[in-house]
C-alpha cells in the first residue's frame, strides 16, 4: 500500500492534496500527534481516498511510504459519513489510549467546525480502534 503524507506530525493545520500542492483545510486547537495522509488509489464512502494515520517519527509533507499491510483501523464518523482511518506503525511511542483521546477531542472539534463555519449540525464521533497488532 502506498501512503502519501499530507499533514506531518505536530502540525496544527490539516492539509489536503489538491493537484500538485497542499491546501490548508482547517486549523486544529490540538496538534496532530501522528502523520496523516491517505492510501493512494483506494476510495472511501465519502468519495475521497481512504485516510491513513502513521505512527512514528515526523515525516515531511508529500512523502510517499510503502507498507505491506495496516496494523489497525480507527473507526470514525465525519459529517455523518463513515470515515475510518487505517493505522500504520513505524516505530517509537504508541498508545491506543492517547490515540483514542485525540480522536474523541477531534470529533468534538469537527462538530463545532460544521456548526460554526457551515451553520449546521453534523454527526462526528470516534467509535474505537480495532485490530491492533503488537505494540500499538
Amino acid at each position: 500500500m502506498k501512503i502519501v503524507i499530507e499533514t506531518p506530525k505536530y502540525s496544527f493545520f490539516k492539509y489536503n492534496r489538491s493537484d500538485d500542492r497542499y491546501v490548508k483545510v482547517f486549523f486544529s486547537p490540538v496538534p496532530t500527534i501522528f502523520n496523516y495522509g491517505y492510501i493512494e488509489g483506494i476510495k472511501g464512502p465519502d468519495g475521497m481516498e481512504v485516510d491513513a494515520v502513521v505512527l512514528g517519527p515526523r515525516i515531511s509533507q508529500g512523502t510517499v511510504l510503502e507498507f505491506p499491510n495496516f496494523q489497525g483501523i480507527i473507526r470514525f464518523v465525519d459529517d455523518s459519513l463513515k470515515d475510518d482511518k487505517y493505522l500504520f506503525y513505524i516505530d517509537g511511542f504508541s498508545s491506543s489510549q492517547v490515540l483514542s483521546l485525540y480522536f474523541k477531542i477531534y470529533a468534538i472539534f469537527k462538530t463545532f467546525v460544521y456548526l460554526i463555519s457551515e451553520q449546521r449540525m453534523s454527526e462526528c464521533k470516534f467509535l474505537g480502534i480495532e485490530e491492533l497488532i503488537g505494540n500499538i
